[in-house]
């Protein structure tokens, strides 16, 4: 019989056993979480939350201060806690405060017991279980439930001299105040809701201009359920074909809003289409045509921030995963797995409902 090797050997590595890892703490990943602990499993002992920020709040607690509770599109409650019981009703607080607050007092109220910082680094198959390496350690699950969101992955396309531009190049991530621009020329690149409101904002203070790669469509009259599911459905319809799921507004169109039509009364909405390539002084069309800015702010929007997932060969030849399950949360190609804040349940209901459905189809599915 062979030496047996010692406990203080720095080489063994021994990783948590769980039933369940949900990967990230935002909407869809505490959506989910809530809906194992109504299935009947514990926090901390069969099912573990990791999130990689360091304090709860998802993506919200990096949001730009002028984003407050009356300009945001709206929050919507995680299920069994009214978001209005934690907001106080001052809609002058800004977001990045309230919905972090909120989401604090969720996870203290359902002891969900979020392990942070955690920061998934690769999940791996092994056999009949996943191998989870963090830096907080490894862990073994049964199934996994990813809710990894996309605001890690910020996506800025690739244009012909972007490297030889002397001004400043951020992305909406980057964005903090429009005073930081003031006196300076900014080109607001994206035609979605996010372009549009710090378009908005810039404008304000400063000269801007404005591109976009299709000409943006407004949207008139009221966002209601039926155009809701519409726009869902194509989405999901996508992620079932393992198509990528595209973005939401080319669905759904800008709504015409009060603060957009006082855009246009303003003569901020003269939208541009793309440029071609990038200069030292600015952007330039193959027409000839040049236009000098100090900076160009890409509102170019996010990816699934998915690196982590990559060593399981879940994405089809179209860069797309294929989707099944009741609302396209359960990946096909490796049932164990959902993927939760992708395709059609980015959205912050559509999180809410997929949460509750990955807990249940995984539940079933692991038996």
């Amino acid at each position: 019989m062979g030496a047996s090797v010692p406990e203080t050997d720095p080489n063994i590595r021994v990783a948590l056993k769980l039933d369940i890892v949900v990967i990230g703490a935002g909407q869809a990943g505490l959506s989910s979480a809530y809906h194992l602990a109504k299935q009947g499993l514990v926090a901390g002992k069969d099912f573990l939350v990791l999130d990689q920020a360091p304090k709860p709040g998802g993506a919200w607690q990096y949001r730009w201060p002028s984003l407050t509770l009356s300009t945001v599109n709206r929050v919507h409650d995680l299920p069994g806690m009214s978001f209005a019981d934690t907001a106080g009703g001052d809609d002058s607080v800004q977001a990045a405060v309230a919905v972090p607050h909120y989401f604090a007092a969720y996870e203290e109220h359902f002891d969900l017991r979020v392990l942070r910082p955690a920061t998934v680094n690769v999940v791996c198959d092994r056999g009949n279980r996943l191998r989870i390496e963090s830096d907080r350690g490894l862990f073994s699950a049964r199934g996994l439930i990813n809710a990894t969101g996309t605001w890690e992955k910020p996506f800025i396309p690739d244009y012909p001299g972007a490297a030889s531009f002397t001004g400043q190049q951020l992305h909406t991530r980057d964005y903090t105040t429009a005073d930081a621009f003031s006196g300076k020329h900014v080109l607001v690149v994206g035609g979605g809701i996010s372009a549009i409101q710090l378009l908005d904002e810039i404008s304000r203070v400063t000269r801007t201009s404005w591109v976009t790669r299709t000409p943006p469509r407004f949207r008139e009259g009221p966002f209601d359920a039926d155009a809701g599911h519409n726009a869902v459905a194509l989405v999901e319809a996508r992620v079932r074909q393992g198509l990528p799921p595209g973005s939401v507004v080319s669905v759904t169109g800008l709504p015409m809003t009060p603060a957009i039509e006082a855009m246009r009364q303003r003569g901020v909405l003269e939208r541009q289409p793309m440029f071609d390539a990038i200069t030292p002084t600015g952007v330039k069309w193959d027409d000839g045509r040049e236009l000098d800015v100090d900076v160009i702010l890409w509102c170019t929007g996010f990816r699934s921030a998915l690196d982590h997932l990559a060593p399981l060969q879940l994405r089809e030849p179209s860069g797309g995963i294929t989707m099944t399950g009741r609302l396209a949360t359960q990946v096909a190609r490796d049932p164990r797995i959902h993927l939760v804040g992708y395709g059609p349940s980015a959205s912050t209901i559509g999180a809410n409902r997929a949460g509750a459905a990955a807990a249940r189809e995984l539940l079933d599915y692991l038996g």
